[in-house]
């Protein structure tokens, strides 16, 4: 008769008894910072604005109704590029409690979220001619701005 497999929790606790993990200096940190590429918010918030401007130079150019929508596009731009840029100015101090610097992420976060959220209604209650697709469009044009600022990090790499 064969034996028992050991369960996947007995393995995965050999394996932490196994391979003791030495902390890190601070000399070993700030190796890793300056070999490691850097994003600015500025940056990113800045190409949001120009990826909305854009868009709704676009629109206003080639839509079937050229200033309800270039004026849809820019407010779909502006809830993405004014609360990215509160996100930014309240996140520019490093903090050096982790727990601390957490925190005031979330607390960000969620300024940001919530001014979205105002700014669309605020569009929506107060745009008579609104047009959804030129909206979302910029919308979502100016949120995946973070992802390209990622591909190009990881370009530099």
């Amino acid at each position: 008769m064969s034996e028992p497999q050991p369960s996947a929790a007995d393995r995965w606790d050999d394996a932490i008894e196994s391979v003791p993990v030495a902390p890190w200096t601070a000399e070993q940190v700030r190796a890793l910072e300056q070999q490691q590429p850097s994003l600015s918010m500025w940056r990113v918030v800045a190409v949001q604005a120009l990826v909305g401007a854009v868009l709704a130079g676009l629109w206003a150019f080639f839509g079937s109704q050229p200033r309800a929508q270039a004026v849809s596009a820019l407010c779909g731009a502006a809830a993405v590029v004014l609360p990215s840029a509160a996100m930014a100015w309240g996140l520019r101090r490093r903090s050096e409690q982790p727990a601390a610097a957490l925190l005031g992420f979330l607390v960000w976060e969620l300024v940001k979220i919530g001014l979205t959220i105002a700014i669309l209604v605020a569009v929506v209650k107060t745009l008579p001619e609104l047009s959804w697709p030129a909206l979302l469009v910029s919308l979502i044009g100016c949120l995946k701005v973070h992802v390209w600022g990622l591909w190009a990090l990881r370009r530099t790499n």
